[in-house]
């Protein structure tokens, strides 16, 4: 797969974070595969939960990624109409909840997140941004230029567009769960790198699970709620509007 099915959302979300030994081989068991993918081979498998996964209309990642070295935190829904919703954080320092729905990004930071971002600034501009903006809801345009890379995350056939072209030469593994879901495992590498794939073997072969040990993106991303709406709904009450204050 080349790394397809996590570098995808690694490029998405290191996008977003920026605004603010050997494989093991078949065992016995699977010489001889059954059930809903018997007779196919790990990349035909793999293929397979591309295609299922890039057609959904909607779904929800979870994990860890990498960002030039630092851990960024992802829970978000996001579907193809371009809406998402949920939280991020970065190298574990606080965290930011997201929401876009129409053409509009909403924002809220913690104070421990905003301290992270403001590393450079002096004690009291950062205690200006804190007092102004922790705890707050705030909107931009998705259209301006400090939100296009957040809205482009928000929007999933961005998030998956490395999934098309997709030829695998993944090996089977061992039957297993995901959250309660049973899948099959698949090994893939490139290079020296090295990933573990979860996909469902109950309905339609999502991608379940990516499990990265590459030097550059380490990471594990779960994925799931497909096809189900996005909880995007914009924010009640008094919300700062971004784009004014720079105006």
């Amino acid at each position: 797969m080349r790394r397809t099915a996590l570098a995808a959302v690694c490029l998405a979300a290191a996008a977003t974070v920026s605004l603010t030994g050997c494989l093991p081989g078949l065992d016995e068991a699977d010489s001889k595969p059954k059930g809903p993918f018997a007779g196919l081979t790990g990349g035909e498998i793999a293929e397979r939960a591309v295609k299922a996964t890039s057609n959904a209309s909607s779904l929800r990642i979870k994990g860890t990624v990498q960002d030039e070295g630092s851990p960024i935190g992802l829970d978000m829904a996001l579907d193809k109409k371009g809406q998402c919703a949920g939280t991020m954080s970065a190298n574990g320092e606080g965290k930011a909840d997201l929401v876009k729905t129409g053409d509009t990004v909403y924002m809220k930071y913690d104070e421990q997140f905003l301290r992270a971002q403001g590393e450079g600034q002096s004690k009291a501009e950062t205690d200006g941004v804190v007092e102004m903006l922790a705890g707050k809801w705030t909107k931009m345009s998705a259209t301006g230029s400090d939100a296009k890379d957040i809205a482009s995350f928000c929007d999933l056939d961005t998030v998956l567009a490395e999934f098309k072209g997709v030829h695998s030469d993944a090996t089977r593994g061992k039957a297993t769960t995901v959250a309660g879901t049973p899948a099959i495992v698949l090994h893939e590498k490139d290079g020296k790198d090295r990933y573990t794939l979860y996909i469902a073997t109950e309905g339609k072969p999502y991608l379940l699970k990516v499990i990265s040990k590459s030097a550059k993106d380490p990471g594990t991303l779960t994925f799931g709620d497909f096809d189900k709406p996005v909880p995007a709904q914009a924010p009640k009450g008094k919300v700062i509007d971004l784009d004014a204050l720079d105006g």
